[in-house]
């Protein structure tokens, strides 16, 4: 049991590591990657959101999980760009509470959707007849909400547990606050955090990801008994789920590894860098992959920054011809 506690009023990051000559331009990459991510997760929300043709549950379900990109990722970058520019990396403890939130949130919402998601391509492959039926504007939009809600919902119960701990310490390993580092810091028995962090955890990771491959068996099966039509239909929707869905546990699971178990023996750069792949690569993971690989949005994405470009043209003529 420790003891000493104390009001903690800030949290001190003590990942961080002198780079000198390398500050401004890891600065510069980190920006450069977060409007990239922030561009193509708006032209994409852009795109389906004009776009009537493009008003169908599946494209909603992406137009959800993109707007959670660029709300994870807004969590992270800017954060992270003031921190690198400064010598002392401290963070106070509101906003450190409030970027644990919008971390937490960003993972249980991007678990939930890709759930859901996989429900609708089982539905609309297992199902095709009775799909406009089975899924409903009303259906597509009651989802979407108890996605947001629940994953809400859970991370505000785990934040007021966290905060209501006695702390003996305010260093955290981390180049971002994270719910398990600051128990970690806890002067008194922490069974209660760690109950519910498992239920959580449980929750939004577990009772996902057996949706998904659940409704993957029933795909599966329909694919092999069904058309070559049917094969190729499932292949061209369900690949990008599948690479996302991958693509994101392993980082999740990156994630929870060097926050639970001892690390010291890996370099503390790559270790850095498996904390902060889920945050980073998982935004600009999801639009690449989904604009480039359905021919709808690539082609609507097309029209659309070639109509912006050509407004632009006819307004520098226009500027030209009156000079």
């Amino acid at each position: 049991m420790k003891s000493n506690s104390t009001q903690v009023l800030y949290f001190t990051l003590s990942a961080y590591v002198k780079i000198d000559l390398f500050t401004y331009l890891f600065f510069f990459i980190i920006m450069c990657w977060y409007l990239i991510i922030v561009g193509s997760n708006v032209l994409l929300i852009v795109v389906i959101s004009v776009n009537r043709s493009l008003h169908e549950p599946m494209y909603l379900f992406l137009c959800s999980l993109f707007v959670n990109e660029l709300y994870g990722s807004s969590g992270l970058f800017p954060f992270l760009l003031i921190q690198i520019l400064s010598d002392v990396h401290t963070v106070s403890a509101p906003l450190c509470f409030l970027q644990i939130f919008c971390i937490y949130t960003y993972g249980s919402v991007e678990f939930f959707n890709l759930a859901v998601m996989s429900y609708d391509r089982y539905l609309a492959i297992c199902y095709p007849l009775q799909y406009n039926i089975l899924m409903t504007s009303n259906k597509v939009v009651f989802l979407i909400c108890i996605i947001w809600l629940s994953s809400t919902l859970f991370i505000s119960v785990t934040l007021s547990l966290s905060a209501s701990l006695q702390l003996c310490g305010n260093i955290i390993n981390k180049v971002y606050c994270g719910n398990h580092s600051i128990i970690k810091l806890a002067c008194y028995d922490t069974k209660v955090n760690d109950i519910y962090e498992f239920v959580a955890a449980f929750l939004t990771v577990c009772v996902p990801v057996f949706v998904i491959l659940f409704t993957y068996v029933q795909i599966l099966k329909v694919c092999f008994s069904g058309s070559k039509q049917t094969r190729q239909k499932a292949v061209s929707t369900c690949t990008p789920h599948l690479a996302s869905l991958l693509n994101f546990s392993f980082g999740v699971c990156f994630e929870v590894l060097q926050s639970r178990f001892n690390m010291n023996s890996v370099p503390n750069m790559f270790r850095i860098f498996l904390s902060l792949y889920f945050l980073t690569c998982q935004p600009l993971f999801n639009p690449v992959l989904y604009g480039l690989n359905m021919s709808k949005i690539r082609q609507l994405c097309k029209s659309l920054l070639l109509s912006f470009a050509g407004k632009c043209g006819v307004q520098h003529e226009g500027k030209q011809i009156m000079n």
